[in-house]
């Protein structure tokens, strides 16, 4: 199956609190949209594998986003070594995306950090013919940067107002990490005190530079490429 769009992220969860909107936005236009998460987030202080899992496919029902895989590799252990670098490589053959997206660079959690290595190492070495050589290459498809819990460099954002309610019910889906469900095994985190209110005030923060009600920020290390500046604009006069 080939997507237009790939998006990967360290654990289920963390595509939804960046892009959840812009992935609505996409599948609602006809795009293909999949989702892959690298670890089963057995290191999460709540909720389990199991509980997670369930909650991760129903938010990617919630989006309408074809597949949503998961790697499994190691929560909390995610390095740039062979064997987690084929895992994602492979993940870009199979589905031949034309863009992909994965974490900023700069995050406070360490597995952020790492994902956004690892994909983008990973982008690059799909390219090469002799890399994994019993899979075909693929072109390297463009690659964005999505934020979670550290707002950085912004390059591009994306008007997600009208699918907000959208990534809301996404979000709501991961009852185990963002909901106070006080009992035996409950544990307070940052995640179920107020993050929900936080990523909506962030979103807000960011439409408010264009005045968008709500969007969702990018950023990229390359040039973004467009046809004409202001196509259209008053401001631009014709030769």
């Amino acid at each position: 199956m080939k997507l237009d769009i790939l998006i990967f992220g360290a654990h289920a969860d963390d595509a939804e609190i960046g892009m959840a909107g812009t992935i609505a936005k996409h599948t609602a236009a006809g795009f293909s949209v999949g989702l892959c998460d690298l670890t089963a987030a057995e290191m999460s202080s709540n909720g389990t594998v199991e509980k997670r899992k369930l909650e991760a496919q129903q938010a990617a029902e919630v989006l309408g986003v074809k597949v949503r895989t998961n790697l499994g590799l190691p929560d909390r252990g995610l390095f740039i070594t062979e064997e987690h670098l084929a895992a994602v490589t492979s993940e870009i053959r199979k589905y031949s995306p034309d863009l992909v997206f994965a974490p900023y660079w700069e995050d406070r959690h360490p597995d952020h950090i790492a994902c956004s290595k690892l994909v983008e190492e990973a982008v690059f070495n799909a390219k090469l013919r002799k890399y994994l050589p019993d899979m075909p290459a693929v072109s390297a498809p463009q690659l964005y940067f999505y934020f979670i819990n550290d707002l950085g460099r912004t390059d591009l954002i994306v008007d997600v107002t009208e699918h907000y309610v959208d990534k809301e019910k996404a979000l709501s889906c991961y009852r185990s990490q963002f909901q106070k469900t006080p009992g035996e095994d409950f544990v307070s985190t940052p995640l179920n005190d107020g993050y929900i209110e936080r990523v909506r005030s962030r979103d807000m923060l960011l439409g408010q530079r264009r005045l968008i009600p709500y969007a969702e920020g990018f950023a990229t290390k390359v040039p973004h490429t467009v046809g004409l500046f202001a196509a259209g604009s008053s401001s631009v006069q014709k030769p």
